[in-house]
């Protein structure tokens, strides 16, 4: 890291200057790229959490036997490099042209296509992230006794979606979080399926800016890394702060009830028990 910044403000002639730096924004492709990365990052993350939340939940608190078949599911993504996936997709692309050209199909094969926004980029970034946000979520529903709020927001009244929105999102908001950021570092790094496909989101504009302005090709990189170790200690500040405030309130509560427990009716304190000492 060290090295690239100097890479990036060191330049033969001129010496120190930060130039790259600030030709950034200016740079042709970059707001578009980095817009497009942004909405693949936000949708990927929204159509993750809709997939595995509800699932997760339905498992832990119906069919807990099935824990195994959707932890092997949700892991399979790692088993398969992504140019083996997005050589699967690609050839799944073909049939289009090939096999559904006179068909209303050929107009979905070409909209997952639109440049504007590759659905075809959102699904695949959608599996990609199914290993990460597994784990991220099924560790945040083991630290909670799921079984335990969902029947206390039955019994008092709430229906399911109810149950599910207030009470059981609000104590899952820092896996919610944690998986939200990975995701979204995921879909900023990754290079490999949407260079093959032929699209441009953030990654691969980075790379092809790298052949005409090395420079600043690297300075987008910095920026990028400094941005997510940002976020990542953001969220990590932020659920730190929660555990304490939990494990605060929680201490109060137990010496509130401790000293509710010592005092008799009226709030008297009650006579210490006599020991068989002084019994005898």
């Amino acid at each position: 890291m060290v090295f690239s910044v100097l890479f990036t403000v060191d330049v033969p002639g001129q010496g120190l200057t930060f130039g790259s730096y600030r030709g950034i924004l200016g740079a042709e492709g970059f707001g578009s790229s980095l817009r497009l990365t942004l909405e693949l990052a936000a949708a990927t993350s929204a159509v993750t959490l809709l997939l595995l939340v509800p699932a997760l939940i339905a498992v832990r608190l119906t069919a807990p036997r099935l824990r195994v078949l959707v932890e092997v599911l949700c892991s399979l993504p790692l088993v398969v490099p992504a140019v083996a996936l997005t050589a699967g997709i690609s050839s799944v692309l073909q049939w289009g042209p090939d096999d559904f050209a006179d068909t209303p199909l050929f107009q979905t094969f070409n909209a997952v296509q639109n440049p504007g926004f590759p659905v075809v980029l959102l699904l695949a970034y959608v599996l990609m992230a199914l290993p990460l946000a597994y784990r991220t979520l099924d560790a945040g529903l083991r630290a909670v006794d799921l079984t335990t709020l969902v029947e206390a927001a039955r019994n008092c009244g709430a229906n399911w979606p109810r149950a599910v929105l207030q009470v059981v999102l609000p104590n899952l908001r820092g896996a919610l979080l944690n998986t939200c950021f990975l995701t979204l570092a995921l879909v900023l790094g990754e290079y490999t399926v949407a260079s093959i496909l032929g699209f441009r989101p953030f990654a691969v504009w980075i790379v092809s800016l790298g052949g005409s302005n090395a420079q600043m090709s690297v300075s987008v990189s910095v920026l990028s890394l400094v941005l997510t170790w940002v976020l990542l200690l953001v969220l990590a500040a932020a659920g730190r702060g929660r555990s304490a405030r939990t494990s605060a309130g929680s201490r109060g509560i137990r010496t509130s009830r401790s000293k509710r427990s010592d005092r008799g009716p009226r709030g008297a304190r009650t006579a210490p028990t006599p020991t068989a000492e002084e019994n005898s």
